[in-house]
């Protein structure tokens, strides 16, 4: 196998691949210390937790070496409009009675019932800065905190190079200038370095970036744009010094031609401004960012170009792309390095053998599609429920079709406030159910069997998860003592 590209995108499939295969899978890593990674990618879903228990990555440790903090949830500042907030927080709201999901009886009580966050523990807490290992409240059945980090990406992929290396991946270092296909069938046959080398391989896994070298490049498969529902096609990227408190979540500030990241690591916070450029020029979305940091910029702001859309083919011939090379969607819900993982899981759940079947081939693709599809949508209904028509972009948002799927479920939703999740969607209803009630997606009606419980009773079952949630986080600590206490990186 040979992976053309580093990063966290390269080096995460090394790590994986190298640990579940072992010595029956010859592994050899490309890549130019010539060529830049994107690399801004410094927050992640609880997904990532389940990579480093494959890898047994203490999580500790990993958060030394990378400067990072945890992350309960993402703030949506100004989305729905200006001066609105809402949380999207990990983890279960409320909990079901009977058949019913939470949010019937939730919706039955109104008013009264009060903001959804505080039937969230994950929400609670990072609202109230607070953080901890928490299996369970108590004896009662609410789960207790799901986490995820915000970590500096470059370490992070520094740490799975080591890794990879010492169960035997090979790093080549050189920038590769031709791509040799086999006549009889159109396969990579090699990639020729600068330096005349040519490395030959069986399958070829592309994580080249966004130039996409062997899966588009070589092969040609073109790109599904999906501008139509994701506009932005730019973003800046710039760290600032670090600022107290060290929020346990990352904020999404909406800008008026886009929105604006803050990540707090340990060392230094990350930012960037993510944009339309048909809307505002660099110029005015350099000036927009660095207006909006919360400590002094420690770097010149780097530009990134991007088209929103996944490849028509992302494994094609034996050749897999994942990452970047394979689609972009902005970091809108963290979804890069989930997406990166995904794709490795499913290339180990599918690997071929030197026959590449074209079954296998065709199903990794209806499910990378499927994925991505499901992302999207979820994004888009951010941009598209909005209350927003402040500028040119928010009414172009305004006014966008809604992808098929989503349209379906957010129909749903409005007539009976249900929501059905698809096959193995990553995003569950609860996360649907904050982020359609934060962007000011209100039910017509709750579920007639919520009536089936008595006012007296609904209001104990609501009180009851009240007092539980705030009852355990006052028994937290702050995120800023439990890193000092776990997880604190050396002094940079």
């Amino acid at each position: 196998m040979v992976i053309v590209g580093g990063g966290t995108a390269g080096w995460l499939t090394a790590a994986v691949l190298s640990r579940a295969m072992g010595k029956s899978l010859d592994i050899r890593v490309v890549e130019s210390d010539a060529i830049g990674i994107v690399g801004v990618g410094e927050a992640t879903i609880p997904q990532i937790r389940n990579v480093n228990r494959f890898l047994d990555i203490d999580e500790d440790a990993m958060l030394r070496a990378t400067g990072g903090t945890f992350k309960l949830a993402i703030q949506f500042n100004d989305w729905l409009r200006i001066g609105h907030s809402y949380l999207h927080a990990f983890g279960d709201v409320g909990l079901p009675l009977g058949p019913l999901p939470f949010q019937h009886y939730w919706l039955r009580g109104g008013a009264a019932a009060g903001d959804l966050r505080r039937y969230s523990l994950n929400a609670a807490a990072a609202t109230a800065g607070r953080m901890a290992r928490l299996e369970q409240v108590g004896s009662s059945p609410i789960a207790g905190i799901k986490y995820a980090f915000h970590f500096d990406a470059s370490l992070y992929g520094r740490m799975l190079r080591t890794y990879a290396e010492q169960r035997g991946v090979r790093r080549t270092e050189g920038r590769i200038v031709e791509v040799p296909l086999r006549g009889e069938d159109g396969f990579i046959a090699a990639v020729t370095l600068e330096s005349g080398e040519r490395i030959e391989g069986d399958l070829f896994v592309d994580c080249s970036g966004f130039r996409g070298l062997l899966i588009e490049g070589a092969l040609e498969v073109g790109l599904e744009d999906w501008r139509e529902w994701l506009p932005c096609d730019r973003a800046l990227a710039v760290p600032s010094a670090p600022a107290a408190p060290l929020r346990p979540y990352t904020q999404s500030n909406a800008r008026p031609a886009g929105w604006q990241w803050r990540i707090p690591l340990q060392h230094r916070t990350g930012n960037g401004h993510v944009y339309c450029s048909e809307f505002m020029s660099e110029d005015e979305a350099t000036a927009i960012l660095l207006a909006n940091l919360d400590g002094a910029a420690l770097a010149e702001p780097r530009s990134i170009r991007f088209t929103a859309g996944v490849r028509r083919r992302v494994w094609s011939r034996n050749c897999v792309a994942i990452g970047l090379a394979a689609g972009f969607l902005e970091p809108l819900e963290s979804t890069a390095i989930h997406l990166v993982q995904s794709g490795v899981s499913r290339l180990l759940a599918l690997f071929p053998d030197r026959g590449f079947d074209p079954v296998i081939i065709e199903e990794y693709n209806r499910k990378v599609r499927e994925e991505y599809e499901q992302v999207r949508d979820f994004l888009v209904l951010h941009y598209r429920a909005t209350e927003r028509r402040d500028t040119p972009f928010w009414r172009r948002c305004a006014a966008l079709t809604a992808p098929q799927a989503l349209h379906r479920k957010l129909e749903m939703f409005q007539a009976t406030g249900q929501i059905f999740r698809e096959g193995e969607e990553l995003f569950t209803e609860q996360s649907w159910l904050q982020v359609m009630v934060g962007q000011g997606i209100q039910p017509r009606r709750h579920h007639p069997l919520a009536e089936e419980l008595s006012k007296q009773k609904l209001d104990e079952f609501l009180g009851s998860i009240r007092a539980l949630v705030h009852g355990a986080v006052e028994r937290m600590g702050s995120h800023e003592r439990f890193i000092a206490e776990h997880c604190a990186a050396a002094a940079h």
